[in-house]
């Protein structure tokens, strides 16, 4: 099956059931998300610059450099979550011959993985870092529950259930919160799952990060982790990794943006062609990677 054939499999679909997807809004192969001018390296006329220096200059406390380089330290290969022993489905898709090359691996990216960033782990942190803010644990619940059910496969499942456990103790471990602890708590008594996007959102709020900040932090390491992943099962460079990077970040805008505005009834994405090669990998005769 080719890779167009098996991406426009893909549907969207909340509580109420399945929906077409924006197709306009995804780039098709041999097109590039528009960047904004001086978005990718390039230089900022010298008046931007010094106005925004001096904004940082008069805006910037130690409070906020706290919650940054914790959603760096979280964002890092090093911070021992699990994220970079699982490709997500990735490995399967290139033991199938659907993601191949560079190219179909950017299709796959924009088709499938940032829509599914757009339609569900994003809008799974939003409201849970509003529900943390709340101390709602009846919504923080439905959340890890909705998290579970929407993945089809066991291995992506069990990948979001293991990296959201681990992040929930390194919280409660580095950062003690009484936050981490009762929500720590709640799941050991009510038997709840773990969810990788929950226990984001948990760990941004110990940080006292903003809302914007969190979702950022999720998007960029679930772009990285893949990418990374790509460059041990595809013959692909650093430098290629860098650029498919640079234009998924490119559209992160947009992508945070319409997340946050997506209630809790309408959070869903499914792709039948990607569950399919995720489940086919669980059997498989060699694999790399967890997931």
């Amino acid at each position: 099956m080719n890779l167009d054939k098996a991406i426009n499999t893909e549907a969207r679909g909340g509580a109420a059931g399945a929906a077409s997807c924006e197709a306009s809004s995804q780039p098709t192969l041999g097109t590039s998300t528009r960047v904004p001018e001086a978005a990718w390296g390039q230089t900022a006329p010298p008046s931007d610059l010094a106005r925004e220096a001096s904004e940082g200059e008069r805006n910037a406390s130690p409070v906020d450099a706290a919650w940054i380089v914790g959603l760096l330290q979280a964002g890092d290969s090093f911070f021992p979550t699990g994220s970079y022993a699982h490709s997500f489905g990735l490995e399967g898709l290139v033991q199938e011959g659907v993601v191949r090359d560079r190219a179909t691996l950017r299709e796959f990216l924009f088709r499938s993985v940032l829509p599914s960033l757009r339609h569900v782990e994003l809008p799974l942190a939003a409201h849970a870092w509003r529900a943390f803010g709340a101390e709602d644990w009846s919504g923080i619940r439905e959340l890890v529950i909705l998290s579970s059910a929407l993945k089809a496969p066991q291995e992506i499942r069990a990948a979001s259930v293991n990296i959201g456990r681990q992040r929930a103790e390194l919280v409660a471990l580095l950062r003690p919160h009484p936050l981490a602890t009762e929500y720590l708590r709640r799941t050991a008594d009510g038997g709840w799952p773990f969810a990788a996007a929950v226990s984001a959102a948990l760990e941004g709020r110990v940080l006292g990060a903003p809302r914007v900040a969190v979702l950022s932090g999720v998007y960029y390491s679930s772009v990285a982790s893949l990418l990374s992943a790509a460059m041990k099962v595809l013959r692909l460079g650093q430098n290629a990794s860098q650029s498919l990077l640079t234009e998924a970040l490119a559209a992160a805008p947009e992508i945070i943006a319409t997340a946050e505005k997506i209630p809790v009834d309408e959070i869903g994405w499914f792709n039948p062609w990607l569950d399919i090669a995720a489940a086919r990998h669980e059997t498989a005769d060699s694999r790399m990677f967890i997931s």
